[in-house]
């Protein structure tokens, strides 16, 4: 085959020029550290490349956003439970001062005082948030868990599921004595009070001071007892005009609504325990007072504030025929508002903890009932107070016995009030416990799910390691081994350029 000139400066121009396109495509290499600039170069790479990308942006979204965000939710739920273990922790330790039967009118005002303190501060922990959202209040993450001012034209219907667990023993009282204001009313000792004691099992609702109200008796499979006698007043005061002597039938069941107690007759209160029923009341309750806890976030309710745009919140799962779901031990199965954050691939970790798991509506009441009962001791004994002042005053010289008689009867009733002052303050110090105990469970979920996040964390933190090493082995390239093969492409270009020149002087006169 006969070799032209022409054809070995084509074959030179070419090999030339492949030579370039190998230096500069060695050159971009050496800008970039890459592999590969476009997939066309190498397919292989390019797909792993998409692959690995995808992968590492799903571990950067789990390690730097949704890990850090679970975190920081989980901390200010542990702050915030720390805070109310402290709380609790104090209103035990006034129970436990509230016991010494030889407390002052003084130590009476200071235990007053700091219950006042901390019923305020109690639950406005659960109004903890994290970036603006509250972290006890399920979906409603906008919402408070309590009123956060007075709302006196607020309105609900609650129904409230009572259990026949939450039964307890509670004394009432009947007859107050009156301090005579003038010396014949002094005079006048049969209108003298005898205090006399009634103990009856009874339940609290979650509110006091509600209005219509219905109640009935439900049975585990369901079944409704219409043969109780239910009577509903709207205080302790109508309830004592209506029975003087406050007996309850063995079949009956009183309402006070003033205080939000519902009592119950021996046989009723027996029959329910025996039976292991559900007390379901349904009242409506119009006026809140600020700290108080907001319905939604344990009862069925409805908001009727404004009847033309009525909100309702279900708490409890319920059939088409509108009866509640049950579990396997008769439960009612409740509606869970978790708050879930994907931690990693196929993982995910509920993050928030919902008001009821963690404290009961049960403390305020209980709070406020201390408070109260303080108040009545404070009130008897300033009685017996101004009685024995009274004793020492002129113009009841001549009536030295009557005005004893008077304050024997007023002594009487503040010793009821102290005996029940310190019936409720040991009360109080096992209630107290076992909230804190309902804390502590709800504490230790918090931490176990910080420590499950911690490990999740160090997982990622080296699979992202990983993922990153696997990207960069896949499409960068080392500059050391970029410059010798750049500097081996160059010498190639150079000779071939060289070579080259040799070819184009080349000419037939040479061969002449």
């Amino acid at each position: 085959m006969r070799i032209t000139n022409n054809m070995m400066i084509n074959n030179t121009s070419s090999n030339i020029n492949g030579n370039k396109i190998n230096v500069n495509a060695l050159n971009l290499q050496m800008s970039s550290q890459k592999k590969i600039q476009r997939p066309s170069e190498n397919p292989v790479v390019a797909i792993r490349a998409l692959r690995l990308r995808s992968t590492l942006s799903q571990i950067d979204q789990y390690y730097e956003k949704n890990i850090p965000d679970a975190q920081a939710w989980l901390e200010a739920t542990e702050t915030a439970l720390k805070n109310m273990n402290k709380i609790l922790t104090d209103v035990k330790t006034e129970c436990v001062s509230g016991t010494n039967s030889d407390l002052t009118a003084d130590d009476r005002n200071t235990i007053l005082k700091n219950l006042t303190a901390l019923k305020d501060q109690l639950y406005s922990e659960g109004n903890a948030d994290d970036a603006g959202r509250t972290v006890f209040t399920g979906y409603k993450t906008g919402s408070r868990l309590t009123f956060m001012e007075d709302e006196p034209n607020t309105t609900y219907e609650i129904t409230q599921n009572i259990s026949y667990q939450e039964i307890e023993e509670y004394s009432y009282y009947l007859g107050s004595v009156e301090i005579p204001a003038t010396v014949e009313d002094v005079q006048k000792i049969e209108n003298i009070s005898d205090i006399v004691r009634l103990d009856y099992d009874r339940v609290r609702l979650a509110y006091d001071d509600i209005g219509d109200a219905t109640g009935q008796i439900v049975y585990k499979d369901g079944t409704v007892d219409n043969s109780f006698t239910w009577e509903y007043y709207d205080s302790e005061a109508d309830w004592e005009a209506a029975h003087p002597d406050k007996v309850i039938g063995d079949t009956e069941i009183v309402v006070l609504k003033d205080k939000g107690d519902v009592i119950f007759g021996k046989e009723a209160s027996n029959l329910i325990k025996s039976e292991k029923a559900t007390i379901r009341m349904d009242y409506k309750k119009e006026g809140f007072s600020k700290g108080e806890l907001r319905p939604e976030y344990y009862y069925d309710c409805k908001d009727t504030t404004d009847p033309a745009n009525t909100i309702t919140y279900d708490k409890y799962y319920k059939d088409s025929q509108g009866n509640y779901i049950t579990d396997a031990n008769g439960n009612y199965k409740k509606i869970y508002e978790d708050i879930n954050y994907v931690v990693s691939l196929n993982q995910t970790l509920t993050v928030n903890l919902q008001a009821d798991e963690v404290f009961d509506m049960s403390i305020y009441q209980d709070v406020v009932e201390l408070m109260n009962t303080v108040q009545n001791a404070i009130n008897a004994h300033e009685k017996v107070d101004r009685l024995k002042e009274m004793k020492t005053e002129a113009k009841y010289a001549d009536y030295q016995e009557e005005i004893q008689k008077w304050i024997d009867g007023a002594q009487k009733e503040a010793d009821y009030a102290d005996s029940r002052l310190t019936e409720l303050y040991s009360a109080g110090i096992g209630k107290f416990d076992k909230y804190m105990e309902k804390l502590n469970v709800a504490y230790t979920e918090v931490g176990a799910r910080g420590d499950q996040l911690e490990m999740t964390e160090s997982r990622i933190s080296n699979l992202q390691l990983t993922q990153e090493e696997l990207k960069s082995c896949n499409e960068d390239k080392e500059l050391s081994d970029i410059i010798i093969e750049y500097t081996a492409a160059f010498n190639a270009y150079q000779a071939s350029l060289l070579s080259a020149s040799k070819i184009e002087k080349q000419t037939l006169l040479d061969y002449i």
